[in-house]
């Protein structure tokens, strides 16, 4: 991917939460009752999140992503060896909504849509996804969501349904750059279905985390540790015009 710019791209597609929304922040927020209850370390917690959410999604990829995390509750909760009611299994489920935007998003996202379409290819509900949308300040022009898809990133088929989509809108896939924390969900197929991508890095190299590590490591035409940072380099290419 030698000599590519970022501006030879017409259009951006993004993974939401993790990328744009601050789920990490967000989910132990949701989980602290549970964790409390089990003596649950923050990062041994992520990691179980992880793998429990992964299985599920494969277990149940028609369902919709509120209902995942629900379940995901209640596994976490067996897991650990601690009692966990229905209804706190989907307070957990419906907290998407409340789950804070990265501090950078919004202004990023503001200068990303002067130049660039932008798409939401996310393992979410678009009930979900419409509260988090309102953190975020930005119209995206097509959001693509599990619920409408059948199954959950890394499957294929989603980056198949996005390629689909950009297709409709006149951009090939030669002119989508995909831009997502997740070397899992998002990077591995993107690098399947021939999609460049950019790597959101918001761990900063910390391993780990509430996302299943890819084997082997998926290839990436750009890093940057923030939003912030994309949209710079943006306009740097542009000479400081936006």
């Amino acid at each position: 991917m030698s000599g590519m710019r970022l501006r030879d791209f017409d259009l951006l597609s993004f993974d939401c939460y993790g990328t744009l929304i601050d789920w990490e922040s967000g989910l132990l927020a949701a989980l602290a009752p549970l964790m409390g209850r089990a003596g649950m370390a923050v990062e041994q917690a992520l990691a179980d999140f992880a793998r429990e959410e992964s299985a599920q999604e494969a277990e149940t990829p028609t369902l919709i992503y509120s209902q995942i995390l629900a379940r995901v509750h209640a596994r976490l909760a067996r897991a650990w060896n601690v009692t966990s009611a229905a209804a706190e299994d989907s307070t957990f489920g419906a907290a998407i909504p409340d789950w804070p935007a990265f501090a950078d998003s919004a202004a990023a996202l503001a200068v990303l849509k002067r130049r660039f379409k932008l798409v939401i290819l996310s393992n979410v509900d678009r009930a979900s996804f419409a509260g988090s949308n309102r953190r975020l300040g930005v119209m995206f022009d097509s959001v693509l969501t599990a619920e409408e898809i059948g199954s959950y990133k890394p499957d294929p088929r989603n980056f198949q349904f996005l390629l689909d989509r950009c297709a409709a809108m006149g951009v090939g896939r030669e002119k989508v750059l995909h831009v997502a924390q997740s070397l899992y969900h998002d990077h591995g197929p993107a690098n399947d279905a021939g999609i460049a991508s950019c790597w959101i890095d918001r761990r900063a190299g910390r391993p780990g985390g509430a996302t299943k590590m890819p084997d082997p490591m998926p290839r990436f035409a750009w890093r940057f540790d923030s939003l912030a940072a994309l949209a710079a380099a943006v306009q740097a290419e542009a000479g400081g015009a936006a």
